[in-house]
């Protein structure tokens, strides 16, 4: 499980620079906002697994 749950929230951040990139291109502040926002949240995602594999060893 914690393979997937990692390229899960590595594409998330990947989908959230992609927004982040056509906001900027478009000049759409909202969408670029939602993108940053999608890539936190997958960094704060892979942070908690990051702990969890730790605790597991």
């Amino acid at each position: 499980m914690g393979n997937e749950d990692k390229l899960r929230n590595k594409g998330e951040e990947i989908g959230g620079a992609a927004k982040e990139k056509v906001g900027q291109a478009t000049g759409d502040r909202d969408l670029q906002a939602e993108g940053k926002g999608d890539q936190t949240k997958a960094n704060l995602k892979q942070a908690g697994e990051k702990v969890k594999d730790a605790f597991k060893d």
